[in-house]
This record gives structure tokens, C-alpha cells and sequence, in this order.
């Protein structure tokens, strides 16, 4: 990673920014931040608005720590910008990022790889609006959005499509909806950490995700040893498939009646929520890492570019 010989390397912990995940991020960089301090680190905490190059240039950091979600901080732009100014960063590259954010850009590069996906397709939001893309049930949601904002959940035997708030002009994904129980694993270099069993009383939206009692996380999760290793061995495909690097985190649906058949992978999240109850640490935690042991290994895995 190249850091300098300073007795405390400098880490300055990108959060925030203008992305509809703005106040997880936030909780995320604080969270870390607090933690690499206490493994000794120098950490200037930069809220990440439109004079970004102007505070990284004057913070001179050994790593910039990108605990910031969703777009343009999880997309591959900031990270070009960041390989631009020669500063190793954590986390995914420019490439893997992007297509990692793009949802059906990456069911493409898992469908290659030979990875079991929900069928989906693109749309537009007056096309979704006008009839059934896919025979309900299905989910429609954002291409390029992360923790479930803007997902929409039309139920089997609906009558008529959904009505898509005005505000998501974007492009949309239709994709087949798949039942079963909700599990991710995250992958830290190489390694799958665990499979934890996700528990909601109802649809895992954003509400779920971070509030206080939305969810329930079972850890191991209670599932045949078969699936839970089928769980590692597609989480790590699917990392090397887009070309991560650091720590990515995978979220599945699994069917329990069809068994192995009935799992399928939704999506891979390039930069998890990272506060010590987040997943992706909680799974870190029960391999025996604990939260300020995993943001010193996310910064020593920092990279400029790949």
C-alpha cells in the first residue's frame, strides 16, 4: 500500500456526500473513524461535498477510507477522482465499483460466471407504469441505488402495476421475485466471514435495514451446512467475478423447498454499512476480528487502483 513511516499513518475518512444513504454514511465514518483512532491511527473526518479535492489535498493522507454508500461514492466516480490525485483508497476499484452499482450490469458478469440469478430487465418508469413487465410477483427498484430506496414489491395476483413516485427518473430493474429467507455473507480479501439469516416481519426495505428492531440477524444462520457453504463459495465467485477488492457483502434469498435450487443471489454491496452492529462487522466479530482489528485491515488493504 506504500504509507508513509509517520508513528500514526494518516486516514482520512471520506463520508457523508449527497447520495440518498447520506446520514448511514455519516453513522459509518464516525463509527470508523473512532475505531482506526483507537488502533492508533491520525483520522481527519471529511464530509464529502463539492471542495472534496481541496480538503483531500490539504489532509495529505497515507489512505483515504471511502465509508461513503451509494452514488457517487460507491459508483466508481469518486474513486476515479481519488486514483486521479494518486491516493490509495479502500475498498473496490473504479471498475468494479461501477459495475457492482449498476444491478443488472452485474447479474450480467454473475449470469457469465455461471452464478444463479433472479430473470430481470430494465425498464423506464412510464413503461413499468403502463402494464406488467414481468408476471407479478416482482420487485421493481432503482438500477443504481443501494439500501433498498426506492424498491417497490408488487404482489402475486396484483391487477395493476405499481405507481412509481414521480421523483425516480431513472432507470428501473424489474426483477422476478424470489421467496425464502433472506441471507448475506461478506468476503473480506479472499475469505467468506459467514452466512447470517436476515429476519423482518415483513419486506426488508430501507426502514428495516436501519431501524432500531426492523430486523433481527441470526448469526450463523440456522440453515443445512450445504447451503450455508454454497452461500461462501457463490459470495466469493460473485467478489472475484466484478473484480473486487477489500470487503464486499452478498445478499441471497433461499427457497427452502426447492434446496439448492432455491437459492439465488441478488446483489453485491461493494462498501457495507460499517458500524460495529452493521452486518458485515457483526460477521467480522464472530470470526473472532473485532471492529477496530477490521477497519485496520480495510485500510491496510488500500490500494491506488486496480
Amino acid at each position: 500500500m506504500g504509507m508513509s513511516s509517520r508513528t500514526s499513518p494518516k486516514v482520512a475518512m471520506m463520508m457523508g456526500g449527497p447520495s440518498a444513504e447520506r446520514e448511514v454514511s455519516l453513522s459509518s465514518g464516525r463509527e470508523c473513524a473512532a475505531a482506526l483512532r483507537g488502533e492508533g491511527y491520525d483520522v481527519t473526518e471529511i464530509d464529502a461535498g463539492a471542495d472534496l479535492c481541496d480538503r483531500l489535498r490539504d489532509a495529505a493522507p497515507d489512505v483515504v477510507f471511502n465509508a461513503l454508500h451509494g452514488r457517487w461514492g460507491e459508483d466508481g466516480c469518486v474513486q476515479g477522482m481519488l486514483e486521479w490525485m494518486g491516493l490509495a483508497y479502500t475498498h473496490s476499484g473504479v471498475a468494479a465499483s461501477a459495475v457492482a452499482m449498476d444491478k443488472e450490469r452485474a447479474k450480467a458478469a454473475f449470469r457469465a460466471a455461471g452464478l444463479p440469478v433472479a430473470e430481470s430487465r430494465v425498464s423506464t418508469r412510464d413503461a413499468v407504469m403502463a402494464g406488467h413487465v414481468l408476471p407479478p410477483p416482482y420487485v421493481v427498484k432503482p438500477v443504481a441505488e443501494g439500501s433498498s430506496v426506492g424498491v417497490y414489491l408488487v404482489a402475486e395476483g396484483a391487477n395493476t402495476p405499481p405507481f412509481i413516485d414521480p421523483a425516480l427518473e431513472v432507470p428501473l430493474m424489474v426483477e422476478a421475485f424470489v421467496p425464502g429467507r433472506e441471507l448475506t455473507v461478506t468476503v473480506m480479501g479472499d475469505r467468506a466471514l459467514g452466512v447470517t439469516d436476515i429476519v423482518t416481519a415483513g419486506w426488508y426495505d430501507y426502514e428495516a435495514k436501519y431501524r432500531t428492531g426492523g430486523s433481527r440477524h441470526v448469526l450463523p444462520a440456522e440453515i443445512p451446512a450445504a447451503i450455508a457453504h454454497a452461500c461462501c463459495d457463490i459470495a466469493r465467485a460473485a467478489h472475484d467475478a466484478l473484480g473486487c477488492r477489500g470487503v464486499t457483502r452478498s445478499d441471497f434469498r433461499w427457497d427452502e423447498a426447492r434446496g439448492r435450487d432455491g437459492l439465488i443471489l441478488l446483489e453485491i454491496n461493494t462498501q457495507p454499512g460499517m458500524t460495529p452492529t452493521s452486518l458485515s462487522p457483526e460477521q467480522a466479530a464472530h470470526a473472532g476480528i473485532g471492529f477496530g482489528a477490521f477497519c485496520r485491515w480495510i485500510v491496510e488493504d488500500a490500494s491506488c487502483g486496480r
